[in-house]
């Protein structure tokens, strides 16, 4: 039996609980907590992107680090991105929350839904040794910032849909804060 999935309302409050199978139904899916872990180096100029695995929803699109939800009983959104970070990408660094936003998306192949109340988190490391677990990882790259922004612009269906949502809010919250 898989862990239950944590249903909420737009304001991220617990409402109850249902499978992941539920959660993902198409086309609708169900509004659940999520999260999303962008990792940067070289004061910023560069991302990690990894491309998803083909046994995922938004399968060989290019995302984040790395996203996943809390599990059931799981209320620290820090440690389970933690967790999911080492599980996922086989390495551990310093996250920082950096608020939430939600979002509704059609897998493109028709495999499910997301609708998510998803947790930013963001890190910086220059010493990483990535382990990417091939089960949830195609490939992974560091992309140069500037390289990454010019290719979601021009080809945005080679990318995830929360992946240019929080990509944003993050540049919009580092741009605010210069």
């Amino acid at each position: 039996m898989t862990a239950r999935l944590i249903l909420v309302d737009a304001a991220n409050a617990a409402v109850g609980l249902a499978s992941w199978e539920d959660v993902h139904a198409f086309p609708e899916g169900r509004l659940h907590r999520a999260f999303s872990v962008y990792i940067f180096r070289n004061n910023g100029a560069e991302i990690l992107v990894q491309r998803r695995s083909q046994s995922k929803l938004f399968a060989g699109l290019w995302a984040n680090a790395c996203c996943s939800h809390p599990r059931e009983g799981e209320n620290d959104m820090m440690k389970v991105a933690e967790r999911r970070l080492n599980e996922e990408l086989g390495f551990a660094c310093h996250l920082s929350s950096r608020g939430s936003f939600v979002y509704r998306a059609e897998d493109p192949a028709g495999r499910g839904a997301e609708y998510e109340h998803v947790t930013l988190f963001s890190g910086n490391t220059d010493d990483v040794n990535v382990k990417a677990d091939p089960r949830e990882v195609m490939e992974w790259k560091w992309m140069n910032m500037e390289n990454l922004q010019k290719d979601m612009a021009k080809n945005p269906q080679q990318f995830a849909p929360w992946f240019h949502i929080g990509l944003e809010q993050l540049l919009e919250m580092s741009a605010m804060n210069k």
